[in-house]
Formats: C-alpha cells, sequence, structure tokens
C-alpha cells in the first residue's frame, strides 16, 4: 500500500479521534505533510514507541497505542497465564486518552488492567507492576522531549522496561500487524464495569511512599535543620508525591514554583521540561533570587529525574550535573551507611558505562563492588532483579546515570526522583547541620577524588537521510577509529556492538560481557574518554566527554580541546 492509499485508507477508518479526521483533512493538499505522516510506522523500539502526536502510522495516536498493545498483548498471553498489567501515566497531551487505550486492548485480549485513578510517576507504575503482581505494565510518558511528543514504556514483571530478548520479541508480534485489523478492543468504561479494569487503590500509593521513606538515613534532622526548599514539578507528575514525601521527613518551608505547579502537558513556561537543561528552571531561578531558599529541586513531567541548584558564593544559583549530584549520594550513603553500621556485607553500586568514573574511586574507598551497565536505567534494575534472585537485593545500595536518574533501594526498578528528592534533601540539611554547604560538600568530594568534568553534546540528524548519516559516521568511526583526540593518545578503543576491547599500544583484545550495543568508548591517557552512540529515541548522535583535572579551570581547558577535536569527526 503506498502513502496516498493509507492516507485515505486513515481517512476513512481513523473515526474514534475527531482531532486526528480533522487533522487529516488540514492536510489533504499537503504532499509532504501526508508523506512525514505515513512514510514508516512508529517504531516500537527496545524502550517502546515515541513520536510527534498526530495522525498517521508515524504518530502517536490512539491507533498506533492500540497497535502496540496488541502486540504487546499477544506476547503476555503466550508467556503467562491469567496475565495482569499495570498501566501509569504522565501530565501529557493525550496521556489519559493513550492510557484508557491501551487498558482496552489488553481488556479485550482477556489481560486483567490495574490502572492509576490520576496521574502518576513512572517509578510509581514500576512499584505497581511489583506489588500487584502484574506480569508487565505500561507507562504513558514522553519524558522530558517537548510538549508535541508523547510515547509509551514498556516494563516486565520484574519492574523494570522490557529485557532486549523480551523487547524484540514484542517487536516481531507488534510488526506483524494491521493497524485496524489486526487489533482487539473494547471501550473503556465497559471494561470497567465488566471488571477487566480496575483502578489502583491508595493503599498501594500509600506501600510506596512507605518504601522511599525506609530509605532515608537521617530523616530525623531534616526538621531541625530549618532547609528552605524551591521546588518545580515542571508542570508534570511530581508535584503531589514530591511535596508528601518531604513534608513527611520535616521540610515545612516548600515554595512551589506557581507557574509550573499544576499539570500542563503544553509546558507552555519551558519548551524542553527538563531539568538537565537550565532553561527549563529558568522560573525557578528567579523565584530563588527573590526568597533565597538553601536548594532549588526540579522534577521532569514523569518525575523519574531530578535536577538541583544551590547558592553560588558569587551570588546567585549555580546547576550541579547529574554526575555530581549521584557522586555526592554515593558518598553521603556510604559515609553514613558506615558511621551507622547499617552498610550491608559486600555492598553494590551501579552505574551507567557514560556515567562518571569518579565513582570508580568512592566504591574503592567504601569497599563498594561497582557494576557497569550500558545506558538505559533497566540495566541497572536487571542488576537489582539479579541479586534478588539469590536474595541478596540488600547488598544494593545505590544506582544511578548521569543524566539525572537516581535509586536507593530495590522496591521500583527504575529511576525514582521522589526518593532522589528526599536524599537530597536529607543530603542538604545533614551537612547544613554541620556548617556545610552543598557547594563546599561539592567542593570536598573534588578535593579527595579529583576534579571530573563531564559534558555532552548532540549532533541531530533528521529524517530518512538523517538517519543513513547517522549510520554512516557510526561505521567510520568503527572501522578507522582516531589515533588521537584532543592530543591525548587513544589507549583503549571498546567497541560494544562487537563486544571486543582493544588495547591500542600493544593491540591485544579482550571480551566486553555487556549486551551488544552500538556504542563506541575512547579511552585516552590520565583517565579522559570520549564515548558515543546514536540515540535510542531521538534522531541524534551522541557524545559524551570526560576530562581529569587537579583544578576546574584544568579539566574545563581540556574538556574543551576533546570537544574540538571530536566534532570535527562528526561534522
Amino acid at each position: 500500500m503506498n502513502i496516498n492509499e493509507l492516507y485515505s485508507l486513515w481517512c476513512e477508518k481513523a473515526v474514534d479521534d475527531p482531532d486526528l479526521k480533522q487533522e487529516l483533512i488540514s492536510v489533504a493538499d499537503d504532499a509532504e505533510g501526508i508523506n512525514d505522516r505515513f512514510y514508516r510506522n512508529l517504531e516500537f523500539g527496545t524502550g517502546g514507541l515515541r513520536g510527534v502526536i498526530g495522525a498517521g502510522t508515524n504518530r502517536m495516536n490512539i491507533y498506533t497505542v492500540r497497535r502496540a498493545t496488541q502486540g504487546f498483548a499477544d506476547y503476555i498471553n503466550e508467556a503467562f497465564e491469567s496475565p495482569s498489567v499495570a498501566i501509569a501515566y504522565d501530565s501529557r497531551i493525550k496521556s489519559d486518552t493513550f492510557a484508557k487505550a491501551a487498558a482496552g486492548v489488553f481488556a479485550a485480549n482477556g489481560i486483567h488492567v490495574y490502572i492509576y485513578s490520576e496521574l502518576m510517576p513512572t517509578p510509581m507504575l514500576s512499584f505497581a507492576v511489583r506489588e500487584l503482581e502484574c506480569q508487565a505494565g505500561v507507562m504513558v510518558t514522553a519524558s522530558h522531549n517537548p510538549s508535541k511528543y508523547n510515547g509509551y514504556k514498556a516494563y516486565g514483571a520484574d519492574g523494570c522496561q522490557l529485557n532486549l530478548t523480551d523487547a524484540e520479541a514484542v517487536i516481531k508480534k507488534v510488526n506483524a500487524l494491521d493497524m485496524f485489523d489486526g487489533v482487539k478492543y473494547i471501550n473503556f468504561d465497559e471494561a470497567v464495569n465488566s471488571g477487566m479494569i480496575k483502578y489502583i487503590d491508595q493503599n498501594i500509593i500509600d506501600k510506596y511512599y512507605e518504601n522511599v521513606l525506609a530509605q532515608g538515613l537521617n530523616t530525623d534532622l531534616v526538621a531541625e535543620s530549618g532547609l528552605k526548599v524551591v521546588y518545580t514539578p515542571l508542570n508534570g507528575t511530581g508535584n503531589k508525591p514530591v511535596r508528601h514525601i518531604l513534608d513527611t521527613i520535616g521540610i515545612k518551608n516548600i515554595i512551589v514554583v506557581p507557574e509550573q505547579e499544576m499539570p500542563d502537558g503544553n509546558f507552555t513556561t519551558c519548551p524542553y521540561p527538563n531539568p538537565e537543561i537550565r532553561e527549563a528552571l529558568e522560573l525557578g531561578l528567579k523565584l530563588c533570587d527573590e526568597v533565597k531558599p538553601d536548594l532549588l529541586l526540579a522534577t521532569d513531567p514523569d518525575c523519574d529525574r531530578v535536577g538541583i541548584a544551590v547558592p553560588d558564593e558569587k551570588g546567585g544559583y549555580v546547576l550541579f550535573s547529574g554526575n555530581e549530584v549521584g557522586a555526592m549520594l554515593l558518598e553521603y550513603i556510604c559515609s553514613e551507611r558506615t558511621r551507622l553500621g547499617t552498610m550491608p556485607k559486600n555492598p553494590v553500586t551501579v552505574k551507567t558505562i557514560v556515567t562518571t568514573d569518579i565513582i570508580m574511586k568512592i566504591a574503592e574507598k567504601y569497599g563498594v563492588e561497582l557494576i557497569e551497565v550500558l545506558t538505559g536505567f533497566k540495566f541497572i534494575g536487571e542488576q537489582i532483579g539479579i541479586l534478588e534472585k539469590k536474595g541478596e537485593e540488600n547488598r544494593f545500595i545505590f544506582g544511578y546515570e548521569k543524566s539525572y536518574g537516581y535509586l536507593a533501594g530495590s522496591y521500583v526498578r527504575d529511576k525514582d526522583a521522589v526518593i532522589a528528592s528526599m536524599l537530597i534533601c536529607e543530603m542538604a540539611a545533614f551537612y547544613r547541620t554541620k556548617g556545610i554547604s552543598l557547594l563546599q560538600a561539592r567542593e570536598n568530594m573534588y578535593k579527595t577524588y579529583g576534579v571530573y568534568y563531564h559534558t555532552q553534546q548532540s549532533f541531530t540528524f533528521e529524517g530518512k537521510a538523517g538517519m543513513e548519516k547517522m549510520n554512516s559516521i557510526m561505521s567510520s568511526l568503527r572501522e578507522n577509529p582516531p589515533k588521537e583526540i584532543g592530543g591525548l593518545k587513544v589507549t583503549f578503543f571498546d567497541d560494544y556492538q562487537e563486544s571486543v576491547s582493544l588495547n591500542v599500544a600493544t593491540k591485544e583484545k579482550s571480551a566486553i560481557t555487556l549486551p551488544k550495543s552500538n556504542v563506541l568508548s575512547f579511552v585516552l591517557t590520565d583517565g579522559a574518554k570520549v564515548i558515543i552512540r546514536p540515540s535510542g529515541t531521538e534522531p541524534k548522535i551522541k557524545a559524551y566527554y570526560t576530562a581529569i583535572g587537579e583544578s576546574q579551570s584544568d579539566a574545563e581547558a581540556l574538556e574543551k580541546k576533546l570537544t574540538e577535536s571530536f566534532s570535527k569527526l562528526i561534522n
């Protein structure tokens, strides 16, 4: 079927959503617009779906959601008897609609559904899957992407996003389905009345809170610290749970950014609602200048990431990177659990391969086993599951990735900005009672372990030609790796697609035991590093730079050389 035939078919059959019908009519004379909407099917990748909201096979809409869910349902029914799934959704445009569309497909396929009655963070979906003993889960979110996007994360019975093997099995089933005729669906309200869909009880939410609070180390000190916090949920799902937890541990002086308090999928005050970037925090920082808090917290729309800013000694507020916050939290957890006598035997921390190597030094100091995994928090959750199968999940003390994702405890298997917000505030309150600011705590960490400076650079390649260009760049770097970057020699070249690590000097090769992934790593002299990989969800190649120095200025100067040198290999 060609693109014009597909367009005509959708005009005939896409009748369940008036918005889609109107959009299809509006592009009737727009050949380019029709082509962009129908030139491919929106891909169900290893993490699920993500795309621009709208009409067509290459858009997020109730039909692409139903098709993806039918494939997921077929997989679930083959693997389990009498299965059930949990569903949650965030504040994005049509998230509730897509969640109900997915629920209707599961119910039509004989799969019982548990769904939250209002928007909830991603970690609360992971918790519900495990607590309700479901065989799968769906979180409707596009995380921190702009408002025109939405998405759909698929979870397994362990509360992690689907592993690579299961994801591939689901992908095959989805790809074999016809968009309209291959999908079973019943009305959401009818399924609720029949008992196939049930709303998740408040006691599940309360149990989640209990598990979060159980990870506290010095929560008794928080109330007396007088910590003052400005918080922004960036119009997402964090408003209720984060404020509830902070209030429970004794932080009463919380000022919420008013323009970003309530759910709003249009994200009008922060077009890119990502706490990694300063633009999203501008309103919060402006409020900080007025009310002078000790800490700014910002969670993304599905509340699995959190960013912070703290008072700068030179005036204003300074943002901390995810690498810095994660390393500081690990240092705090290790030092305090050691002091309190609650450190488990043979403790474990987990990080992704693009996350700061300063963790190696912290782990070594406290006798903690460090496990490195591929990019993606599901690989961190997978390691908790491996420990759990051996009855050793309590060995896991902390896991994090550079992109502001953190987790302490094994009650969920995805990054959790609720627990992270609590621990960051507790850490700040604890240091405050010692007369130490978070800025000083960071400097103390760098004095102990050295300054690790990390940046990320994205190279965008839109459309079909862009995808071909990305593949060409990765192939070229794989086949002809550079011998030096920024004046530093490449000492090790790691190809995670080929599962080979090459010692450049000796030409000796060793095996990489992680799952195959299209990632290349260039380890340089003195511990500097450049890692490159295509994004799994966006038309981008991402480069990660590590520069190490005795001072911040030394590390920043080296990073500039690395980025300038490596950019020439990409452009």
